[in-house]
């Protein structure tokens, strides 16, 4: 980045490290960071819609319905993260090429399964073999988020069942009584009322897909974890920037990056917490009410 870093090995201490932190890959490390607040930005929200899914269902009349949001709910939950991560990343790729292979070669007459082997012909591939790098990275990635989405989903449809539940029967019956249909009593008394039974769930929840991105490196993907690991590794005299093993402070700026956005989450939290408990018959809007008197 700097005119003065052609030649590294003729640097005093501090050029040294201003153009060791600034080369090529260390801005893919600074990248990798922003790869885990976008994962965390769509995530979050997709996850939250499969989980408001999985608890409607679950509250079903209709038994069909009701039997597949609680088959979601505990399948998912009931199978260890990474197991599932890594079963369900293969299974839906695979599951991809699969119904693009019928689509693109329909005339192909050797198995698909070839012992331990997935083969399909190159057309139904995804992404194609002569797609650009930057293709098949975009593809992992949102094969990671979707299956994030759809772990984390669980456990939200499990935390807003449970606050559907919690909020006072009376209220849902005065709706009725009124001549709210079933539907109109779920959007307009239900929902609004749910959320802050829902939140403490959903807040915990949210700390435990923070901690959980590390678990894009186990997918393929590059994020801060890979990087600080590649980073921070012994590098010899054959490298442009000779360093010991320094993985230990490459880790520390991550521990102090995750604890930093644990605690701006928790403010955050905190004031959402207090805006939906105004006004509401919890233990937080008795609170306010006493404080106001």
């Amino acid at each position: 980045m700097f005119e003065f870093c052609a030649d590294p090995s003729t640097l005093d201490t501090f050029p040294w490290f201003a153009c060791y932190l600034t080369n090529g890959v260390h801005m893919l490390f600074y990248q990798s960071f922003l790869t885990v607040l976008t994962l965390l930005a769509i995530t979050a929200p997709v996850a939250l819609a499969f989980g408001f899914v999985g608890a409607a269902a679950s509250r079903s009349h209709i038994l069909p319905i009701s039997w597949m949001g609680k088959l979601y709910t505990s399948m998912v939950r009931g199978v260890p993260d990474i197991a599932f991560f890594l079963f369900f990343v293969i299974a839906l790729d695979q599951a991809l090429e699969w119904v693009n292979h019928q689509i693109q070669c329909p005339d192909w007459d050797e198995p698909i399964r070839q012992g331990a082997n997935f083969v399909v012909c190159q057309a139904a591939k995804i992404p194609l073999s002569s797609a650009p790098q930057w293709v098949h990275e975009v593809y992992n990635y949102f094969i990671a988020v979707f299956t994030f989405s759809i772990v984390f989903g669980a456990f939200a449809a499990n935390v807003l069942f449970g606050a559907m539940r919690a909020v006072p029967r009376a209220q849902l019956e005065t709706a009725e009584a009124y001549g709210m249909t079933r539907r109109q009593t779920f959007w307009r008394i239900l929902v609004p009322q749910m959320w802050i039974y829902a939140l403490p769930g959903l807040s915990n929840l949210w700390m435990i897909l923070i901690k959980a991105t590390p678990l894009l490196f186990l997918l393929g993907v590059e994020d801060i974890v890979y990087w600080a690991r590649e980073l921070g590794g012994s590098r010899t005299s054959q490298y442009a920037y000779p360093h010991p093993d320094w993985r230990l402070w490459y880790f520390l700026a991550l521990l102090v990056f995750y604890l930093g956005f644990t605690r701006v989450s928790e403010v955050v939290l905190a004031r959402i917490t207090r805006r939906l408990s105004h006004g509401q018959a919890t233990a937080g809007g008795d609170t306010q009410r006493k404080a106001a008197a």
